[in-house]
């Protein structure tokens, strides 16, 4: 029993250990990001940095205004949300549900090898197809658009998403189904209304990594937006993006200099946004937990 008890203690302490390294690796790299980007701020306001309509940070004099650039983050990611949340959850549903064994298991061996295929094959793909049917459907000047990336990222987003609520709904207890089937529910009310409620968490968190990924996307994205540091007004316009602006960039910016400097600012919003959006929904579980 003593052994047994040291190994125990041995087994937590690493544990704990892991998880403190990974929380002193996050604060290193956000300290790392703020040392080299928050000299971009002596000499440009930061209202101007987040609120400024245009980025040209090689002209003369140079503008650092990231607004597009958020801009063209929001509306590529809110639209690969609504197309890849949807189909995403449903599908998660349906293979845990509904589909019989046999061809559960080759829709969930399709989706792992759907999340495994690189993302620059995904962005070439989206280029080479996607674009040009985009031009020729809404008869546009190039099919590289804001909605080219969202269907891209979408595509990237869904197996993350229906592997992780899949193996979600899959964990609710089945005497919650019986129970409900035994009320007279039906095998829809039954999934909806009680299944997916108690998978809840888990599917809220499958979203949350999916959102994750299509955030902190890079080279698809810069392969199918257009690359337009501009204020799109609709998704059929070309934008540019945070990550794509910094990959694109940071090769050809002066070390020390403020070009430089400002991608590290736009590190540090994509920091904060990405901790803000994991924040309110680690919030949400811990508050359907407590219900």
């Amino acid at each position: 029993m003593t052994l047994r008890k040291a190994r125990e203690a041995v087994i937590e302490k690493t544990i704990f250990a892991s998880g403190m390294l990974s929380i002193v690796i996050v604060a290193l790299i956000f300290v790392f990001l703020l040392k080299e980007g928050l000299r971009i701020f002596l000499d440009v306001n930061p209202f101007t940095f987040l609120f400024g309509r245009f980025w040209y940070p090689i002209s003369d004099p140079p503008q650092f205004g990231v607004l597009s650039l958020l801009v063209g983050s929001v509306f590529v990611t809110l639209g690969a949300a609504l197309i890849s949340v949807p189909i995403g959850v449903a599908s998660a549903l349906y293979i845990a549900e509904i589909a019989p064994p046999k061809l559960k298991e080759i829709l969930k061996a399709g989706i792992e090898l759907l999340a495994a295929i690189p993302s620059v094959v995904i962005g070439f793909i989206g280029m080479v197809t996607l674009g040009p049917l985009i031009k020729e459907t809404f008869n546009l000047p190039t099919g590289l658009t804001a909605l080219t990336g969202s269907i891209t990222l979408a595509f990237m987003a869904m197996p993350t998403i229906v592997s992780i609520a899949e193996d979600a709904v899959t964990a609710v207890p089945k005497q919650y189904r019986e129970a409900a089937i035994a009320m007279g529910a039906t095998k829809w009310q039954t999934t909806w209304r009680i299944v997916t409620y108690a998978a809840r968490p888990g599917i809220i968190a499958a979203i949350m990594l999916g959102i994750g990924r299509v955030i902190g996307e890079t080279m698809a994205v810069m392969m199918v937006t257009g690359n337009a540091a501009l204020i799109p007004h609709s998704f059929l316009q070309p934008v540019r993006t945070l990550t794509a602006t910094i990959a694109a960039e940071m090769g050809e910016s002066v070390q020390g200099g403020d070009h430089y400097a400002a991608l590290f600012a736009i590190g540090i919003v994509l920091f904060i946004i990405t901790f803000l959006i994991n924040g309110f929904a680690d919030l949400y579980l811990h508050r359907t937990t407590r219900r």
